[in-house]
């Protein structure tokens, strides 16, 4: 299906930060992380995303303080995170520092205590019983009825809501596909007209692609943890991205190795990758698509966080991962290779440890980036003979330079990696 709307201009290129403000500071607040906000900057970061920052429904809430999926009103604000005002000043922050800002928009369901369900209870879905209800086994929550063209309008009518009040830039689309994909089609018709927005979905749908500008690139992450469980081989992992572009080839792929959710109830990236969670870092920064840091990756942070409860980022002085990040980020805003552009090539390179590592070459304006990852434990030798590497290059994290004519051999112990830029 043709693209309706163009992305954005400064969504193509951008990366995106995930904001968890209840673990992110003792005091769990929009005025405490706005202090990070200059650090944040200086790392490289260019789109703030706000985890949901409506108030939680107390009825069936999970946990000491409930899900911020479960929401009681989409036009306030939680009130453990601060007020309305100390978000607009966050955002002006942001704002001030060159950054955007979107905010978690949960659409397919609310929680137990919405303002609507006393005021509008035609809003929700009723089972047989005449009862509200959840399709997917979240009883913290309650399905919305897009049936409603009321809901339709009222929903739209909260989104503009942070747009004017908060001079938002965008929003990230809970679950988008659970809504009915009109219903985003005419909420981004509208909304855009108001001032111009980055969507970001997370789904994985095709058909979603008409409507959204970025989508999650869920097969990638599923295949790569069934490679580091030793269930796929290299194969399955490299038909995976041949497959993204193939499938999806009007909107770009959000690209991660932890989020919310998988830290949460999945496993932090180094129980699910090991030494490789660092490789995979870097190949979510160079590949094709927008890439995704999470709350405390620089750190880096080494355990789950609890969803429902207080559980703070046990931050150190100096976070050991911020000068890697940063590299890798001011890299990827400079180098026409991997800026986002979508005229940039990737092409893959046989290394002789074809299932143990993945090396490949970015190319955009005569200038290249190269890039040799090892995904296993193992001790390996590289061998690359492809002529398209040949150049000058300069190593991004040792600044080393090197000449590379005819074959090259590159000794790398387990989990790890290097980038050259030409």
């Amino acid at each position: 299906m043709s693209k309706l709307f163009k992305a954005v201009d400064w969504s193509v290129k951008c990366n995106i930060y995930e904001v968890n403000v209840r673990q992110y500071t003792e005091e769990g607040t929009f005025e405490a992380f706005s202090q990070q906000i200059p650090r944040l900057n200086e790392m490289g970061v260019e789109v703030l995303w706000f985890m949901p920052i409506t108030p939680i429904s107390t009825t069936t809430r999970q946990g000491s303080l409930g899900s911020y999926y479960a929401c009681s009103d989409y036009v306030s604000i939680n009130p453990e995170f601060g007020s309305l005002e100390d978000f607009k000043n966050v955002v002006n922050i942001a704002h001030a520092h060159g950054m955007k800002v979107i905010i978690d928009w949960v659409a397919n369901h609310t929680g137990w205590e919405h303002t609507w369900v006393n005021t509008h209870p035609e809003f929700y879905k009723r089972n047989a019983a005449g009862q509200f209800y959840d399709s997917n086994n979240w009883h913290d929550v309650i399905d919305l009825n897009y049936y409603d063209q009321n809901l339709r309008r009222a929903m739209i009518d909260a989104m503009r809501f942070w747009i004017d009040s908060a001079e938002i830039d965008g929003f990230r689309c809970d679950m988008a596909h659970l809504v009915p994909l009109d219903f985003w089609r005419n909420a981004r018709m509208e909304l855009d007209q108001v001032k111009p927005l980055f969507w970001l979905a997370e789904t994985e749908q095709v058909n979603y692609d008409e409507v959204f500008d970025c989508i999650y690139a869920w097969n990638w992450m599923h295949k790569t943890e069934a490679f580091f469980k030793k269930s796929i081989g290299m194969h399955e992992l490299r038909e995976s991205l041949d497959a993204m572009i193939l499938n999806f080839p009007n909107c770009t792929h959000l690209l991660f190795t932890t989020n919310h959710d998988e830290n949460s109830w999945n496993g932090t990236e180094y129980e699910k990758y090991g030494s490789a969670a660092l490789p995979l870092a870097i190949f979510s920064i160079t590949w094709k698509g927008v890439p995704l840091i999470y709350s405390g990756q620089e750190n880096p942070n080494h355990k789950r966080l609890n969803f429902f409860d207080k559980d703070l980022i046990e931050w150190t002085i100096n976070p050991q991962l911020l000068q890697f990040y940063q590299t890798l980020l001011h890299l990827r805003r400079r180098h026409p290779a991997i800026d986002g552009d979508k005229n940039s090539t990737a092409t893959f390179l046989e290394t002789g440890a074809y299932d143990k590592a993945i090396a490949f070459v970015r190319s955009r304006d005569n200038r290249k980036v190269l890039v040799i990852l090892n995904f296993s434990d193992d001790n390996i030798e590289i061998k690359l003979s492809d002529p398209i590497i040949e150049g000058n290059y300069r190593e991004v994290f040792t600044q080393q330079e090197i000449v590379i004519k005819g074959s090259t051999n590159f000794s790398m112990k387990g989990g790890g990696y290097v980038v050259y830029e030409e």
